[in-house]
């Protein structure tokens, strides 16, 4: 019974992932969710408590299928500074990857959230802090490698890169036009070239 019960709830997540993904907490109506599941909300809520524990875990979704397309583009890539150009890789094709769920669930519950969840824009934080964190270990990486410049200030540049490229991902959603991304990416590899690379 439990394994149903579980197999129902991720059938439920994968369905309305993509919906409050699109409209936000607010946006999402309850007649959306038992229309995109075919589910009562009786049957919705059997499986989560409240509408809100169920957008936790959409978006959680939603941030799962991101991270796991980047660990997959940097899987086969051993060096430390090549993984941060395979990073900027991955977000040339970022709107691709992210388009059929609604665009960038990190711009899109962030501004959502902000005004009116900040329980779920605690999370968008913490998964910002967290992607930041990666990048800036890959700098440091790098710098053991002795690939990357020993004065190099990691945290500086892991802050600088995440902000790059989300100010690009919103930019490239919000005006349509894909080349404020790959100008973008260009510009970041310039800066791993001419100003990290050792």
């Amino acid at each position: 019974m439990a394994k149903k019960s579980e197999e129902t709830s991720k059938f439920i997540i994968r369905k309305v992932a993509p919906i409050f993904n699109k409209h936000g907490y607010s946006g999402t109506s309850m007649s959306d969710l038992t229309q995109a599941t075919g589910l009562t909300k009786g049957a919705i809520y059997g499986n989560f408590k409240n509408k809100e524990e169920l957008a936790f875990a959409a978006f959680q979704s939603n941030i799962e299928f991101i991270l796991y397309k980047i660990r997959t583009e940097l899987a086969d890539i051993e060096s430390p500074l090549q993984q941060l150009y395979g990073l900027t890789n991955f977000y040339r094709q970022y709107r691709t990857h992210t388009i059929e769920y609604g665009g960038c669930p990190i711009i899109n519950i962030g501004v959502d959230a902000n005004h009116d969840n900040p329980e779920l824009l605690s999370k968008v934080q913490n998964v910002i802090s967290k992607l930041q964190y990666y990048i800036t270990k890959m700098i440091k990486n790098a710098i053991d490698e002795e690939e990357i410049k020993k004065s190099v200030n990691p945290e500086k540049y892991g802050r600088l890169f995440y902000t790059i490229i989300e100010g690009a991902v919103f930019m490239t959603s919000t005006m349509n036009d894909e080349t404020y991304l790959q100008q973008m990416m260009t510009h970041l590899d310039g800066i791993i070239e001419n100003e990290l690379a050792a």
